[in-house]
């Protein structure tokens, strides 16, 4: 149905819904037993999988043009409908043609079938898991060493090395997908050992692709570089994307004066 091509903002916390302490030990039974399957239906009801779509019997057959190289995808109609972009692209073609096809030559096909494969299925490779022992939430198979590094990042010709989740990001604001930006979102927070360089690239295609008032990847950036500022103060790559300048910059000046006076109010 779509390309099989596959390629730390923090997750969200579970701990406040834990049971409090009891000098009862059959209460703390019953509420540690409560307090489990609270945390398991919250994470049922968080996991992507729950977003998943099933195309309706009879939905037309969409044919979708991508990229430069015009690499062919199909998708069920009322599946992409899902997008409020592919919404109007779909009514257009009624009224304009018969051939069902959209063409977007600007689109990369390993990201376009990654947008199919979250509609489709409500995630998208490497997934989002949640463990139940430990009540955190990791990527598919980095808990058991397979890291997921490279399948993470996507090479791009003209922007270099960038956050695969980034670029899906980018392309569920342009879609109106907001659950798949939350995803998106959440899965960069839960990924470590990348590249200052790629960091950096990644955070300049985050400012040019988003508006200006969607600040939540933004903000998840000059969080990571504040967080990250030794390594950073001593990366030759920030030094010259620091020269080059840009409002990324700016706001990053701004965000660091914030965090110094949290600092000197909390030391107070």
């Amino acid at each position: 149905m779509f390309g099989s091509n596959r390629t730390r903002y923090q997750s969200e916390s579970f701990s406040k819904h834990r049971a409090g302490k009891s000098t009862s030990k059959k209460n703390r039974s019953f509420r540690d037993s409560a307090s489990t399957k609270k945390v398991e239906k919250l994470a049922q009801e968080a996991s992507p999988k729950s977003a998943q779509t099933s195309p309706t019997v009879g939905s037309a057959i969409i044919t979708l043009c991508i990229g430069h190289e015009q690499r062919l995808f199909a998708a069920h109609e009322d599946v992409l409908c899902h997008s409020p972009f592919f919404q109007t692209a779909c009514r257009d073609q009624f009224f304009q043609s018969t051939s069902k096809r959209i063409d977007l030559p600007d689109e990369e096909p390993e990201i376009f079938s990654s947008i199919l494969e979250y509609l489709y299925k409500g995630d998208y490779y490497p997934r989002l898991e949640f463990d139940k022992r430990r009540n955190t939430w990791h990527l598919e198979d980095a808990a058991n060493g397979r890291g997921t590094a490279e399948s993470t990042i996507f090479h791009s010709a003209v922007n270099g090395s960038i956050l695969k989740d980034t670029v899906i990001y980018c392309a569920a604001e342009k879609y109106g997908l907001e659950e798949l930006k939350r995803l998106a979102l959440r899965k960069q927070g839960l990924q470590s050992g990348i590249q200052c360089s790629t960091i950096l690239s990644s955070a300049r295609y985050a400012y040019a692709n988003t508006p200006d008032n969607d600040s939540k990847l933004r903000a998840h950036y000059l969080a990571l570089i504040i967080r990250s500022r030794h390594t950073f103060k001593r990366s030759g790559t920030m030094q010259n994307e620091m020269e080059n300048g840009g409002k990324l910059f700016f706001d990053l000046f701004v965000a660091m004066v914030n965090h110094m006076d949290d600092v000197a109010n909390a030391a107070k």
